[in-house]
């Protein structure tokens, strides 16, 4: 892992398909998958069962190890008292721009803590403060897409409301990015995680793999209308996770093992695909490839 230094701060593109430099992330250790004080609340966060601790790290150690072997700089946010099992998420809890680090409020209360872990964290490594979202306003990462260096689109729903969404325009409008709002579905109500990375995950700067009918009309005519290519999941594969896939850079992607039908339809659509198992750390807690990783710097 990284070590914990501070560095000259290099400004990271405004994109989720650019070349991945540097990523946090919060192994199962950390996030406290090994504490059975914490592990009893698998329950009211919405896990499918209570986690296997050694499972979970093993399958965690392989998504470093693909990282590391795809040029990207792993840094390890430490443990913390405050964290709950959710921590292992750790994409949400914050969003890097080229101007800054904004941190979020997350609208799951027991993930709040983590925001002020991240601002720490990044403080550290020389990363500079752009802004937070405040109360009312609520917002998680995962519902934060960037279509483009200007334009930001942000899933409206129960993990980032209306306020949240305001907020970040009014950071980001003065530095020339629009905030576009997405609304999300209901799904499986407000306790499950369904963000618009749960959705859609750009592959590159032209193509999207899509959860097509679970995307709001209004979405699928923005995707359209900038001639964006969609890549449709196999539907068979919604449960486990097959549209949280993570852009690497350079046409290479991180996916779960078991998709199988997706993981094949990106290939035939030119991508290189590695992928890790994930039956612990990514299906049990609703979290794949993308949500485990907060990508620092993509250049």
């Amino acid at each position: 892992m990284a070590a914990q230094s501070a560095t000259a701060h290099t400004p990271t593109k405004n994109s989720v398909t650019a070349d991945l430099k540097r990523v946090l992330i919060c192994s199962p250790r950390n996030a406290g998958w090994d504490r059975p004080e914490k592990v009893k609340a698998w329950r009211n966060l919405a896990f499918h069962h209570a986690p296997d601790f050694a499972v979970a790290q093993s399958q965690h150690e392989v998504l470093c190890l693909l990282l590391a072997e795809a040029g990207a700089e792993v840094a390890s946010l430490p443990p913390s008292d405050s964290f709950t099992l959710d921590a292992i998420y750790a994409h949400d809890a914050s969003f890097p721009t080229e101007h800054g680090l904004i941190l979020m409020n997350p609208g799951k209360p027991n993930r709040i803590p983590e925001a002020q872990a991240h601002a720490e964290f990044c403080d550290h490594l020389g990363i500079p403060l752009l802004g937070r979202i405040q109360p009312p306003g609520f917002s998680e990462a995962g519902d934060m897409v960037w279509l483009d260096e200007h334009t930001l689109l942000i899933g409206q729903g129960y993990r980032t409301n209306r306020a949240g969404i305001e907020q970040m325009g009014a950071l980001l409008a003065p530095r020339g990015i629009e905030v576009l709002s997405a609304p999300l579905p209901y799904g499986a109500g407000p306790s499950a995680c369904l963000h618009l990375m749960s959705l859609m995950s750009m592959l590159d700067e032209r193509t999207i793999l899509v959860d097509l009918p679970q995307l709001a009309v209004e979405t699928v005519e923005l995707l359209k209308a900038r001639n964006l290519r969609l890549i449709e999941i196999d539907y068979a594969e919604r449960d486990s996770l097959a549209c949280n896939v993570l852009a690497l850079g350079s046409e290479r992607l991180l996916a779960i093992d078991v998709n199988l039908g997706t993981n094949q339809r990106l290939r035939e659509a030119g991508f290189e695909v590695s992928t890790i198992p994930g039956s612990e750390i990514c299906i049990n807690g609703s979290g794949g490839p993308t949500c485990l990783t907060r990508p620092l710097l993509r250049r």
